[in-house]
């Protein structure tokens, strides 16, 4: 049996349970969306190419051909991140988009297996001072990013190759839960 597949099941089957959660935020996103508001998303590295999955599958489309639905990955405009980096530093490269781009009523979605990124969790700040509702996918929990977002489904897994596939896999859940609820 291959390692790498048996942890990934293994780390599947630990967040079962949250495929309820998944599903909900599904439904009250597609609520969101359709009303006109946003969702936007951050994570660094390979947080933040999930980051920029979801919210390509949202602007264009997951399974049904539906309209496109405003989401925006925070990582994807390099002149505005690595001008607010040079001019904040890298600790409010998220959260000060999240202050620009993010109204009252939107959602953001913040990767991290870790939990622990200090500008993913200013980001989750920054949103709940807008009225922006922050979910967190990240690795196991307790974790700081998980205390200050509205929702988090935490991956009980310790190994964060591991934890980003199953986050995908939640993306994809999310998507279709999305697409179901329009």
């Amino acid at each position: 049996m291959d390692t790498h597949l048996e942890k990934l099941r293994t780390a599947l089957a630990r967040v079962d349970g949250h495929a309820v959660t998944v599903r909900a935020w599904g439904g009250k996103l597609a609520g969101v969306l359709s009303a006109g508001g946003r969702l936007l998303a951050c994570g660094n590295g390979g947080s933040a190419a999930e980051a920029q999955h979801l919210t390509a599958e949202l602007v264009g489309r997951f399974k049904d051909d539906r309209q496109p639905y405003a989401a925006i990955p925070l990582h994807a405009d390099t002149s505005s991140m690595t001008a607010i980096v040079n001019d904040y530093g890298a600790d409010e490269v998220y959260a000060r988009q999240v202050r620009a781009h993010g109204r009252p009523g939107d959602v953001l979605v913040c990767l991290s297996t870790s939990g622990g990124s200090t500008n993913v969790i200013n980001a989750a700040l920054a949103a709940q001072e807008a009225g922006i509702l922050a979910w967190a996918l990240t690795g196991p929990a307790p974790n700081p990013l998980a205390d200050v977002c509205d929702e988090t489904v935490a991956v009980p897994f310790d190994d964060m190759a591991t934890v980003q596939e199953v986050h995908l896999a939640m993306i994809h859940m999310l998507c279709d839960a999305v697409e179901e609820a329009l």
